[in-house]
Formats: structure tokens, C-alpha cells, sequence
């Protein structure tokens, strides 16, 4: 039984890596990502303290993200947080190189930074979650569509019954009207 466990957790972890990177230092990894495909990384950013000699969490520090695509050109480029997500959608099949740094200028005398870093494409990087959220929107969406809809058919058909009403109205007049005509003149 712990087996099976132990190798499920592994399986879960099996996209995502760690590594480490001096402060000042850029790690750059190459992905083979076709065309019109989005992908999706994951990050967080952790500092060593010597006092512990372990390596924690320090929000201060950001981390800049580059991506170029095959033909060189930059794709995105943008700081983040210590610990966050960057999404972009490839648009040449090819190599694409994404690049990671810190932002700082050796702030803790070049210290070591250990990085979690789990990049998905196609497929796997489909935002599950916003899609629900963006499904739920269009359902509220297509049901205020409805009920404006119902509201205007109703309107458009009480008026309708309306103009038939003062039509008949203005019919029955317009007789009445002639008949007094017709009498005055002995016609009828």
C-alpha cells in the first residue's frame, strides 16, 4: 500500500522540477511547442538563509520571465512575483526558449535562490477553473438574453393587440361616422 502511494505522489510531481540559481544568475530552458498552442508555468521563488541553512520564502524578491519564440522574438517579458503563474500562446511551431531571473542586483551578497518550476502546454495547461467561471458568465449571460427576449416578444404582442383594438375603434367610428353622413344627406 505505501508503495502505490509513494508512487502517486511521485506521478503528481512528475512535470515540475526544482533548481537552484545564484541571485544574479539567468536559467533558460528550451521547449518544443507547436503553433497556436497556450502553455502555462508555475513558479516560486525561495531564498537560502545561512542562519537556517534551509531555504524560505522571501515575497520581496521578483522574478523576471522572457520567452522568445523560434524566429527570436520576444513573446513575453515581464516581472513577477516571488511566487505566481505566466501564460502565453505560442504562434510559430518551433523552440522556444523561456528564460527566468531574479530581479535583483545581488541584494543578499549573491545569495542562492531555489526555484519550483512546473511548465505545461496544450492540453495540460488549460485553466480549468476560468473556463467553469467563464461558462457560468455566458449561461447568466444567455439567460438576461432570454428574459429581455421573453420581455420584448410579450411587449411586441400586447401591442399588436393593442393597434387591433384602436383599429377596430377607428372602424367602427369611421361607420358610424358614414352612416350619419349617408342619413344627413338621404342617401340611405
Amino acid at each position: 500500500m505505501r508503495v502505490i502511494i509513494a508512487l502517486l505522489s511521485l506521478a503528481t510531481f512528475a512535470n515540475s522540477l526544482y533548481f537552484h540559481i545564484a541571485e544574479t544568475e539567468k536559467k533558460c530552458f528550451i521547449e518544443e511547442i507547436p503553433d497556436e498552442t497556450m502553455v502555462t508555468g508555475n513558479y516560486k521563488v525561495q531564498l537560502f538563509d545561512p542562519n537556517t541553512k534551509g531555504y524560505g520564502d522571501y515575497p520581496n524578491i521578483g522574478m523576471h520571465v522572457e520567452v522568445k519564440d523560434p524566429e527570436d522574438k520576444v513573446i513575453l517579458s515581464k516581472l513577477y512575483t516571488a511566487e505566481g503563474r505566466f501564460t502565453f500562446t505560442s504562434n510559430t511551431p518551433g523552440e522556444h526558449i523561456i528564460c527566468i531571473y531574479s530581479n535583483s542586483t545581488a541584494w543578499f551578497n549573491g545569495a542562492q535562490l531555489r526555484i519550483h518550476l512546473d511548465i505545461q502546454a496544450g492540453d495540460h495547461a488549460q485553466d480549468y477553473a476560468q473556463i467553469t467561471k467563464e461558462q457560468n458568465y455566458q449561461r447568466y449571460r444567455e439567460e438576461r438574453f432570454r428574459q429581455t427576449s421573453e420581455s420584448t416578444n410579450s411587449r411586441v404582442f400586447y401591442w399588436s393587440i393593442a393597434q387591433v383594438v384602436v383599429l377596430a375603434i377607428t372602424g367602427a367610428w369611421q361607420m358610424r361616422h358614414l352612416r350619419g353622413f349617408f342619413e344627413a344627406k338621404k342617401l340611405v
